[in-house]
């Protein structure tokens, strides 16, 4: 079942408000106007009231219906009953059928019918010398009538021209407002890969739909950084696995050229491990990094004392930083709730990466340290430096543009990536800054 669109509906509610609006004015006018009515027909009838009372007191009784039948004369729709103190019919006007039934009614104004008319009449006794009278006057109400069946009549036409054209000013109002949402809808059929880049304008645009056009704007942004990381991620993914998989190819053909003996083929297969093991360094790094960006990896908890780690870690690459004639330092203490075997690969990854570019004689200081609820530990070592184009990109994976990255942390540009994943899965983060010849990286911790 197809549902109406989000004009229609807001046009529909304009129109029926402004029905509903209408309808209750034009009833509160119509009783106004019948109010009005009723207080204009009872100050006519009081005023004949008053004159037959007058007509009372002058002259005899002889002559009363001859002065009341004179009074009357102009008076279309008036009719007049007048009863004396013993219940004699004094004066009825002639086109009354039952004038002793209309003198019979309640005192007080109210609708009466005489002879089939709707009249509104006022019942009334008038005290004299010689006994009370009484009085019943009545006066013909179709005017009112007619003018109220007119008025409801374009009343209800009113209410209808309105009821439309308020729907055709709230269709045109809502679909001029809601052009944006029009927008939004238009730019989200149309994306592609080739159109992230588009953007709807954030201004001029209703209060209402501001923040949705914002957090769409922002969503393109995200989608486009996501499509252009995926896109380089999996170029360098083809760039990295094409080597071992090509040297693999290469050394099988080679091997495949004539016999050779049973060393010859066991060198063939050592060399062929060498870049399964590189391989499969590979894929555990990035299975690693997707579980951490889908948070599938949950850190253990256990307290551990920085310090001590950092110590292990050092004594462990010694001899390769004695190699390549590098000294290890490292100072302060720090104490974390976290995943022993996660912190111990980033820090491997970091000393790693900084034994690698530092030259002969250098030295590497690992500086621990707490600030507010974080600990941080900075790993500074000497070096070529890092232009600053390339720090904002140094920890996306794969990235290799700078020669710190190449062979950094476990060969494939995987290593900081790593080691960032880490430190945002314990609270944390990991930052670079390269100056004077001196390179830091800092990875922060949180306590608990």
């Amino acid at each position: 079942m197809t549902s109406f669109s989000l004009t229609a509906r807001i046009s529909l509610l304009f129109a029926a408000a402004a029905a509903l609006v209408l309808l209750v004015v034009g009833l509160f006018v119509a009783r106004a106007v019948e109010r009005h009515f009723v207080e204009i027909d009872h100050h006519e009838l009081a005023g004949k009231l008053d004159l037959v009372r007058n007509l009372l007191t002058q002259g005899s009784q002889e002559t009363l219906p001859r002065r009341l039948h004179d009074a009357l004369v102009g008076h279309h729709g008036l009719v007049l009953a007048l009863a004396g103190p013993a219940g004699t019919l004094l004066y009825a006007s002639a086109d009354i059928d039952d004038p002793e039934a209309l003198i019979a009614e309640p005192p007080g104004l109210a609708l009466w019918k005489v002879n089939a008319r709707d009249m509104r009449g006022l019942r009334a006794t008038i005290p004299a010398a010689g006994g009370d009278y009484a009085v019943a006057i009545a006066q013909g109400i179709e005017h009112h009538q007619q003018f109220m069946a007119e008025f409801r009549h374009l009343l209800a036409l009113a209410i209808g021209l309105a009821a439309l054209l308020t729907a055709a000013l709230g269709w045109a109002a809502t679909r001029a407002g809601l052009r944006p949402l029009r927008e939004v809808t238009a730019l989200a059929a149309g994306l592609s890969a080739s159109r992230l880049g588009e953007r709807l304008p954030e201004t001029r645009v209703p209060a209402e739909i501001e923040a949705l056009v914002a957090a769409f704007n922002a969503m393109l942004a995200r989608l486009e950084d996501s499509f252009r990381r995926l896109s380089e991620f999996s170029s360098d993914i083809a760039h990295e696995l094409r080597t071992p998989v090509s040297n693999l190819m290469t050394e099988t053909q080679v091997a495949l050229t004539r016999a050779r003996g049973a060393e010859e083929y066991r060198e063939v297969l050592g060399s062929n491990l060498e870049e399964y093991e590189r391989l499969a360094r590979m894929i555990g790094d990035m299975l690693f990094l997707a579980q951490a960006d889908n948070r599938l990896l949950v850190p253990k908890r256990e307290e551990i004392e920085l310090a001590d780690e950092v110590a292990r870690l050092l004594e462990f690459f010694e001899a390769l930083a004695a190699d390549r004639q590098v000294r290890l330092v490292a100072s302060g203490a720090a104490r974390v709730v976290g995943d022993r075997a996660m912190l111990r690969r980033a820090l491997a990854n970091l000393l790693s990466n900084a034994i690698r570019h530092t030259p002969a004689g250098g030295e590497i200081a690992v500086r621990l340290s707490l600030a507010e609820h974080l600990a941080s530990i900075a790993m500074e070592n000497p070096g070529a430096g890092i232009p600053p184009e390339a720090l904002p990109r140094l920890f996306d994976r794969f990235y290799t543009g700078d020669p710190a990255r190449r062979g950094s942390g476990e060969g494939a540009g995987l290593g900081l990536a790593i080691a960032r994943s880490i430190a945002q899965m314990h609270g944390g983060d990991i930052s670079a800054r390269s100056k004077n010849g001196m390179t830091c990286f800092t990875l922060t911790l949180a306590l608990e």
